[in-house]
């Protein structure tokens, strides 16, 4: 954007993961905005480390190894590489940019994406290489945290692919203090909140706080994408804008809002 001015004076909250949150705010800041940092999802070590100690130590015996996350492909590939260079024969997968960044960052030169715009599942099992022709028979592990969607690997299962799947984090709720939050939320301060999980939604919610519940609800919100948008609906958000996906994606999309453009709901 030419324009660097675009979010002068406007408070919009960052709820990624604190150690993944500081794009996106610097980003607002750059645009004249005022970012809060208010994760909403921590990341911790899985509860148990065999199954990603295992896949490690193994990683030659897969065909594909798909990373759900930048979470996971930070986790997992620190102990792949720990052991050995990423090898070439494993082809390495990604529901995002983002995530292939990460996973390119450990010298993983060929990494699958989506290619069609959408970055998940669906996005994903519609690249050629996930096609039953290419996947049957096939090795596959899924470096995923300790819960998600189930709809890649039963798709990979039913097209014959042999899938692990491989709880390499877990996320929870973090502790830390929502006052400083729930006092803008009392002072009608807060212009927008961003989002990029259900979890991450249902978390804020929590930890809003049911005396501001319904403050929170009334703030526009932006999330990278539809279902985040759907389950927000359903929760009582008044004003819910799917923008694309990544930093990017939410940026447009605060920016269109707030010079009064219309983009996609």
């Amino acid at each position: 954007m030419n324009d660097k001015s675009t979010l002068t004076g406007k408070r919009i909250v960052v709820t990624r993961p604190a150690e993944q949150a500081g794009k996106l705010a610097d980003e607002i800041e750059a645009r004249g905005g005022i970012a809060v940092r208010f994760p909403v999802l921590a990341i911790f070590n899985a509860a148990d480390p065999g199954p990603l100690q295992a896949a490690a130590q193994n990683i030659e015996g897969y065909d594909v190894a798909v990373f759900v996350s930048p979470n996971a492909a930070q986790k997992a590939l620190v102990a792949i590489t720990a052991r050995r260079p990423w090898p070439e024969r494993v082809v390495a997968a990604a529901m995002g940019e983002t995530s292939a960044r990460a996973i390119a960052r450990f010298g993983v030169a060929r990494i699958v994406t989506p290619d069609n715009g959408r970055f998940d599942s669906e996005a994903l099992l519609a690249r050629p290489e996930f096609a039953a022709e290419a996947i049957r028979g096939k090795r596959v592990a899924i470096f995923r945290g300790d819960s998600g969607r189930e709809l890649l690997g039963e798709t990979l299962e039913a097209r014959g692919a042999q899938v692990e799947r491989i709880p390499c984090y877990r996320r929870g709720r973090p502790d830390i203090d929502a006052a400083p939050l729930r006092a803008l939320l009392t002072q009608g301060t807060i212009d927008a909140v961003t989002l990029t999980s259900s979890e991450g939604l249902r978390n804020l919610v929590a930890m809003a706080g049911a005396a501001d519940e319904a403050a929170l609800k009334a703030v526009p919100l932006f999330v990278a994408h539809q279902r985040i948008a759907e389950e927000a609906r359903r929760m009582g958000f008044a004003l819910v804008t799917v923008t694309a996906p990544g930093d990017a994606g939410l940026l447009d999309g605060l920016e269109a809002h707030f010079r009064g453009n219309e983009i996609d709901p």
